[in-house]
């Protein structure tokens, strides 16, 4: 099959397009057939050797862990699935080899849901890695609930920008940094805009002057314990991308696949309460200029990878 893969870490320029070793179905995997795949910002990390000190690497590596596609052949041992399921998946194991930037991907059963009905397979494959980062932190770190007040880093992006939208169906006032043109995003999805930069704990005040309820930080260093200065007695703090957080009394969150609370985002998306903003799409023989860009922080929403099917030809046996 054609996927993209690197076989040592580096660049943007270590990533090539060409044919690799057909995956194989085990007993709990199920085979996809590649619709889109999404690009995050941990995957140009992972191609950098920075999460080398927990996740081995099996070159060559095949990046991505976002997938939106259909069922070819579900596992002896998956009755959830059969052929033909549209299916939606954030397809991480504790190595780093079978990614989703490919035509088929085997994935495991527990990593993947039913696909929202209402969305084009390039949305889908942009909901799982950044929804359930969302989700699991407003939910069960931060337990945002009605009446809170809730700072949101980087609050356009792709994690951002569902983090406002579960926070504000869980009936809380949010606060989103951004770069002023994407305040009007912002808005739309029902936050209170504020500029980065230098100001941000005066600004951020002004809106909030006895403290935010909770703050969910996606950056790190200064703007964490910007944060952590900004919380309200009482006040709940977690990060995605600082593990000081720890020593601020604040919790580290690093997302983990769970088929339940995907389901969950599903339904979601089919009530209307979730939107999927797609910022920008790649064939896949152009994954690494996806690369490039989501490497430049400044995306709104988010990058996804398709694959052509015009001319299709047999899967994988």
């Amino acid at each position: 099959m054609k996927a993209i893969s690197y076989r040592a870490y580096g660049g943007a320029e270590v990533l090539e397009y060409g044919d690799v070793r057909d995956p194989k179905v085990g007993p709990d995997t199920v085979l996809v057939k590649v619709r889109a795949a999404a690009v995050n910002p941990v995957d140009h990390k992972c191609r950098e050797g920075y999460l080398d000190a927990v996740l081995d690497p099996v070159f060559p590596v095949i990046p991505g862990w976002d997938v939106a596609g259909v069922v070819v052949q579900p596992g002896v041992a998956v009755p959830e699935f059969t052929v033909g399921d549209e299916v939606i998946g954030y397809v991480r194991e504790d190595f780093l080899s079978r990614g989703t930037l490919a035509e088929y991907v085997a994935a495991p059963v527990r990593t993947l849901a039913r696909k929202p009905r209402n969305l084009t397979f390039e949305e889908a494959a942009g909901l799982p890695l950044a929804g359930l980062t969302a989700y699991q932190v407003v939910h069960k770190a931060l337990a945002v609930g009605d009446g809170d007040v809730v700072l949101v880093h980087a609050a356009a992006g792709g994690v951002g920008s569902f983090a406002v939208q579960l926070a504000r169906h869980a009936g809380a006032r949010v606060i989103g940094t951004a770069s002023e043109r994407n305040h009007a995003y912002l808005r739309e999805l029902g936050a209170e805009p504020v500029t980065y930069g230098d100001g941000l704990a005066e600004r951020v005040r002004a809106l909030a002057p006895e403290g935010v309820d909770a703050a969910f930080d996606t950056i790190g260093g200064d703007t964490l314990r910007v944060s952590a200065e900004l919380l309200a007695p009482g006040g709940r703090l977690a990060s995605v991308a600082d593990g000081s957080v720890i020593g601020l009394g604040g919790q580290y969150c690093f997302v983990r696949p769970d088929a339940d609370d995907l389901r969950r985002l599903t339904e979601l998306v089919e009530q209307d309460v979730l939107t999927v903003h797609v910022d920008a799409t790649f064939p896949l023989e152009r994954a690494a200029d996806a690369h490039r860009l989501s490497e430049q922080g400044r995306t709104r929403g988010k990058i996804v990878v398709t694959v052509d099917w015009s001319a299709e030809g047999e899967a994988p046996q």
